[in-house]
């Protein structure tokens, strides 16, 4: 994983371990019982740092109720993510995950929303539109935000590796449908540093099923989501059951999208589905691999 820290993050690391923030010829205090403890580590100071974020008033009530089902906290830990970043997430829709992104990345780090190019006053260009909006209504917390539009037959997501992680939540089984999976795995490969993290959420099939036979329904295999990725130079490093739901049968009359958040049936069982929650997740975490060392 990626232990680089560049110097902002470890000002505020330290920064943060002397608890000091006072005038420079102020005397030492002991610190007072149960006060809190300065972060001592990058981990505890990412940890605070994602707390925060997840606390802002700026969160929408509607997705802070989504947290219960997808653990943003446990799940960007797994991944790796910290405030010096830079990060690219992958069609982030409305949104959801931006509101915690680009917040924890705006002072140290930089948020990159890969949004599909619009060709028409369909999905694509509604979800770049709000998202725009978002950015633009809250400058203090969005207004270093980057919107990157990419042709998804032909995706470039920036410089050959610039970026330090790769995000992508409840995306892949779109582009398997749409024949685009390959290409965009590629593209991820090729934007990342060598030891850059590529980081994978979707809706998770049965190993054994056929992916022609289910695709539609918005599942996948986690096998076929793993080789997607191996095939374009990535490794698999861990793979998490933090997103993991039992009670999804995945077997619903209009696929994944019977469930909650789309509940696309409206109120026909909808106590029952609401009683699921969410689809069973596969969280993947993929590095691209560091180039072998040359020979003297």
């Amino acid at each position: 994983m990626n232990k680089r820290v560049i110097p902002g993050l470890a000002a505020l690391l330290l920064a943060a371990c002397s608890g000091n923030s006072g005038p420079a010829d102020a005397q030492p205090q002991d610190q007072p019982a149960g006060a809190a403890v300065p972060p001592t580590s990058a981990t505890d100071f990412t940890a605070s740092r994602l707390d925060q974020v997840l606390a802002g008033d700026w969160r929408s009530p509607e997705n802070r109720a989504r947290d219960v089902y997808r653990h943003p906290k446990a799940t960007l830990q797994f991944f790796g993510v910290r405030p010096d970043q830079t990060v690219i997430e992958i069609t982030p829709g409305g949104g959801w995950y931006s509101e915690i992104l680009a917040p924890l990345l705006r002072d140290n780090g930089h948020y990159i929303a890969a949004v599909l190019k619009p060709k028409d006053d369909g999905e694509a260009r509604r979800d770049v539109t709000a998202l725009r909006e978002k950015f633009a209504g809250n400058p203090a917390h969005f207004g270093k935000a980057q919107i990157l539009e990419f042709d998804p037959k032909a995706p470039v997501f920036g410089a050959p590796g610039s970026a330090d992680m790769i995000l992508t939540f409840r995306n892949v089984h779109n582009w398997v449908i749409a024949d685009t999976a390959p290409t965009m795995f590629k593209a991820f490969y090729a934007a990342l540093r060598p030891g850059g993290v590529l980081g994978v959420v979707d809706h998770r099939a049965a190993d054994n099923a056929n992916v022609d036979a289910i695709k539609e329904s918005g599942y996948l295999p986690t096998s076929f989501v793993v080789k997607l990725a191996t095939d374009a130079g990535f490794k698999l490093e861990e793979q998490s059951e933090i997103n993991a739901n039992p009670k999804d049968t995945k077997d619903y009359p209009k696929g994944v999208w019977t469930l909650p958040p789309t509940l696309t049936l409206g109120d026909q069982d909808k106590a029952k589905y609401l009683a699921i929650g969410e689809s069973d997740r596969m969280t993947l975490r993929f590095v691209k691999p560091e180039a072998p060392a040359k020979s003297p």
